[in-house]
């Protein structure tokens, strides 16, 4: 049955990368991610259905507006790609159907919050609020109908993560945002769904990476004050750590037993 898992997440990930495009550029700016419907971003013509089709109308249309002519960012369609691409990830990692559609939304969600956070320096609480209240009430229904996915460690993972880098930012409030903290809360939630190792890991990893990144920031010329966006290395170990976080968990212990 791989290839219906992939023939039924594919096209959903590429039209929820879609939304993801919108989101993106329109949240950030404070801007409705429904109306208006979408539009080009230099003439402000609306774009008919058939300009869009994910990836494909943009290749019809060569990377350009229908009206105006004026190129279209191929960020748009590699968004869309990228996204459709962790749909289909999940849905071949993970049997359980509950925990493919809670965690393939997440994983691309995860990529725009990384791109609003590289370009603006903020998370927004618009995507991160209601990520949070849709996945804990997944979670809930999916644990009562017999998923793999646990509610109450869910719950731990939330306060764990969630809590644990609230200190860190009440700590140091300058090193660490809030909107760090809840994005860190989203994450433990949903891996903490899967099991508190996968939390560990994703926290760990997060942790790393931002520790190297900061350091290849420093080598590169930027100062100690300068802000580096904390999001996208949070978001990468939570990502690896959905697809490998057991197995790491388990070569870790392995090494200090």
């Amino acid at each position: 049955m791989t290839w219906v898992r992939v023939l039924v997440a594919l096209p959903l990930g590429l039209a929820f990368g879609s939304f993801l495009t919108l989101a993106i550029h329109r949240v950030p700016a404070g801007e409705s991610v429904v109306r208006p419907l979408s539009r080009c971003p230099s003439c402000g013509t609306q774009l008919r259905a058939v300009d869009t089709v994910p990836i494909v109308s943009w290749i019809a249309l060569r990377g350009r507006c229908h009206a105006c002519g004026a190129r279209i960012s191929v960020a748009y369609p590699l968004t869309e790609l990228a996204t459709g691409g962790l749909f289909v990830a999940a849905a071949l990692v993970f049997e359980d159907v509950w925990a493919t559609a809670l965690l393939a939304p997440f994983l691309g969600l995860l990529f725009a919050l990384s791109v609003i956070d590289i370009r603006h320096h903020k998370i927004p609480n618009r995507l991160v609020y209601p990520a949070i209240l849709l996945s804990a009430a997944w979670v809930v229904v999916a644990d009562l109908a017999g998923s793999e996915l646990s509610a109450p460690s869910a719950g731990i993972g939330f306060l764990a993560y969630g809590v644990g880098l609230l200190i860190v930012a009440l700590i140091s409030p300058r090193g660490m945002g809030m909107g760090d903290v809840k994005l860190a809360a989203l994450v433990g939630l949903v891996l903490g769904s899967l099991g508190l190792d996968h939390v560990a890991v994703a926290a760990g990893l997060g942790i790393l990476f931002g520790g190297v990144g900061a350091i290849v920031a420093l080598v590169a010329g930027a100062g100690r004050k300068t802000p580096i966006p904390f999001g996208p290395y949070l978001a990468a170990g939570a990502a690896l750590a959905t697809f490998v976080g057991g197995q790491i968990a388990d070569a870790y212990l392995s090494l200090i037993s």
